[in-house]
């Protein structure tokens, strides 16, 4: 944790001068960014294999860094003084509320942090729910032959997904992005530091595989208008 503790430290004294009391809150922004980048590669990969699991996988490899900036912001002593604006860096939503209220100086502040969690949950839901809509429905091919047709694919052709399975397929394209919303009821039990975490990590999350599926959109368009 002191490991931890001390490059996130480090990074606050560089953009001490240009930030002030706020420096903190950005280094705990960028240090997710790089850890997110050196995540990049994984992410791609799990989003070439398009199943469920392998999306999971980058995710869970982040929850060390969860747990440590949890921790960091609740029981260490080095980092709890850092504000952003008003608010303590180790603060909570509870501890707002008790201090001014919704709209004192500290609530604006988890507020402000609330509405952008809302926005980028806002907008995995549309994408994800364009995604499925989207979606290509390919019915199954039907065996050729009587009966002859059950070896089908034994030399190594894939059979077709079942009309039942594209269906599912398609539902869980349009609810899974609707748990980001999640994200907001951890954000509001979490020390104010961890929320800039899950801000910043489910903002990568939904830009990066938005500019995964561009990319990979792309050599169909150029295919198709060829």
């Amino acid at each position: 944790m002191s490991v931890f503790t001390h490059l996130v430290a480090e990074l606050g004294r560089l953009l001490e001068p240009v930030l002030a009391e706020s420096a903190t809150a950005a280094a705990i922004v960028l240090f997710t960014l790089l850890v997110r980048f050196a995540l990049y590669p994984l992410g791609r990969a799990a989003f070439r294999a398009a199943t469920p699991g392998a999306g999971c996988l980058p995710m869970l490899l982040q929850l060390p860094v969860f747990y440590l900036m949890y921790q960091s912001f609740s029981s260490g002593d080095e980092l709890l003084g850092h504000r952003l604006f008003a608010a303590p860096l180790g603060a909570r939503w509870s501890g707002a509320l008790e201090a001014g209220g919704v709209f004192g100086p500290q609530g604006l502040v988890f507020l402000g942090l609330f509405a952008a969690i809302a926005v980028v949950a806002a907008w995995s839901a549309v994408r994800g729910r364009r995604a499925a809509a989207a979606a290509p429905v390919v019915a199954p091919v039907p065996p050729k032959g009587n009966g002859k047709g059950k070896g089908q694919g034994a030399g190594g052709a894939l059979a077709a997904p079942t009309a039942e399975q594209l269906a599912t397929m398609r539902k869980l394209g349009g609810v899974l992005p609707l748990l980001s919303f999640g994200t907001l009821i951890t954000a509001a039990v979490v020390p104010l530091a961890a929320g800039l975490y899950l801000l910043t990590t489910t903002a990568w999350s939904v830009a990066e595989r938005a500019w995964l599926q561009r990319r990979a959109a792309r050599p169909t368009t150029g295919s198709a208008a060829a």
